[in-house]
């Protein structure tokens, strides 16, 4: 670290002194290091919050007030049915309810080089999306009297996905659906099913419609897989989301690929990392709309969702119903039951918060109703005496 920042070492936190090291200009003049220095301290000094200072009603009202402009909108990507994307007001509230079924998963997924300059891209695209049986498929013939069913496959299909119709084949023996029925792959090329037993022409009828959901290939759940160039780089956009299996694969990018739903992220990454995914998606929420506001309101009611160790939302089944007062508890919704509960097992309320001594008419505790320090003041004039 340079000379110059040591001084503030205590002072400013070490990754923002990490960070200003790294901006500095090069070639920069002992004098100019100490100048820059010290405007980062006064504007660090000057964003911290004051003692008592209501920073969970700040943030409510700061939050809250803008949400109300918000559009209900839907984004929808161009050329591409299925790729629709929830945004606006209905999207803030499933974040901060922290909804576990979400109304369009959506996956951004980052490519190794030389994919991600956009080699075989639509390739890559296409064998991530979950294929089901019927996409093959481009004709279906039913001969009542052999009770046999003759498949023809899309020759195109199976060329873009780099299949067989031998492995087609394959996947269709160990189909659950098509267990009990003879499958075999003729010369010219052809699926044939044939079905026996007395019920042998009604399986065959109800096998049309069951065998085009078959799982042939790709990721499972994922519906649409569309490139996008961002910057100089190309991303694959997915409508349906499976983070687990997605980075499996060996062109993808695992230290960079995401997906919007909180939970997946929380499941296989951890707290800390569905801590950043709420701020994330909370910013993308809101500047899609033009909406500016401060990120430390964001940080903290990211923190109070993920603060327990696991995701709440912010509702009275989330963060509400982990609340230590009883009185804050039942503010919210449901207010004779929380405190015929709290008063058969004896609950005390210290009435440590804000809203508890709302409630009952007392000095909030914060900004001047903050307890006064209380110290003995030395007497210098009788010890002179």
């Amino acid at each position: 670290m340079k000379r110059e920042l040591k001084e503030y070492e205590g002072k400013l936190p070490p990754k923002l002194l990490e960070e200003l090291e790294k901006e500095l200009p090069p070639n920069a003049s002992s004098a100019r290091i100490k100048k820059i220095a010290q405007r980062v301290y006064e504007e660090y000094r000057s964003s911290l919050a004051e003692p008592g200072e209501c920073v969970g009603l700040v943030t409510a009202e700061s939050i809250g007030e803008p949400g109300t402009q918000m559009t209900l909108n839907t984004f929808h990507f161009a050329g591409v049915s299925e790729m629709n994307v929830t945004t606006g007001l209905p999207r803030l509230i499933e974040i901060l309810d922290a909804r576990k079924d979400i109304s369009t998963e959506m996956m951004e997924i980052y490519l190794k080089k030389p994919y991600s300059q956009g080699k075989d891209i639509r390739q890559l695209a296409e064998s991530i999306k979950d294929a089901r049986f019927k996409e093959y498929i481009k004709e279906i013939t039913i001969n009542v009297a052999e009770t046999t069913m003759r498949i023809m496959i899309d020759e195109k299909k199976l060329k873009d996905r780099r299949l067989t119709h031998a492995r087609i084949t394959a996947i269709l023996k160990k189909s659950k659906e098509l267990k009990g029925f003879d499958i075999k792959l003729e010369k010219n090329n052809i699926i044939r099913i044939k079905a026996s037993g007395d019920e042998a022409l009604n399986m065959i009828y109800r096998l049309k419609e069951r065998i085009k959901d078959v799982y042939i290939n790709g990721i499972k759940g994922v519906t649409q897989a569309l490139p996008v160039k961002r910057e100089e780089e190309y991303v694959i956009v997915t409508a349906g989301s499976n983070i687990k299996d997605v980075l499996k694969l060996p062109f993808v990018d695992p230290y960079r690929t995401t997906t919007n739903n909180i939970a997946e992220i929380e499941k296989f990454f951890g707290i800390e990392a569905a801590r950043e995914v709420i701020v994330r998606e909370i910013i993308k929420v809101l500047k899609a709309q033009g909406i500016n506001i401060d990120i430390r309101h964001i940080l903290l009611v990211a923190d109070a969702m993920t603060m327990s160790g696991r995701v709440l939302g912010v509702s009275r089944y989330g963060i509400v119903k982990e609340k230590p007062s009883v009185l804050a508890r039942a503010s919210f919704e449901t207010p004779i039951r929380h405190i015929i509960n709290a008063s058969m097992v004896g609950e005390v309320d210290e009435l440590n918060s804000v809203i508890e001594n709302v409630m009952i008419n007392q000095p909030v505790p914060v900004g001047t109703g903050l307890p006064g320090l209380v110290t003995k003041i030395r007497d210098d004039k009788k010890k002179k005496k």
